[in-house]
């Protein structure tokens, strides 16, 4: 069985890099660009997640694995 990679499609590109910069921010406090993410942190709070370094560093390691597997999965 061969793989044959396909490029992510631009939806899984977008949320990728979405994480990336989110788990960036709150991994490595960038302390200019936490108070714009408060509503994202309000949005999580509902939910019930928090928003702090552990939960970034799974965003920091979402984002590769995201493109990885859209590359390997036609569709997503």
């Amino acid at each position: 069985m061969r793989l044959r990679p396909n490029p992510p499609r631009l939806i899984t590109v977008v949320v990728a890099l979405a994480l990336g910069v989110i788990g960036f921010v709150f991994a490595w406090p960038v302390e200019p660009l936490v108070p714009l993410l408060d509503p994202l942190r309000d949005v999580l709070g509902i939910v019930g997640l928090t928003l702090d370094r552990e939960l970034a560093y799974l965003m920091l390691f979402a984002c590769p694995t995201l493109l990885v597997v859209g590359s390997l999965l036609a569709g997503i």
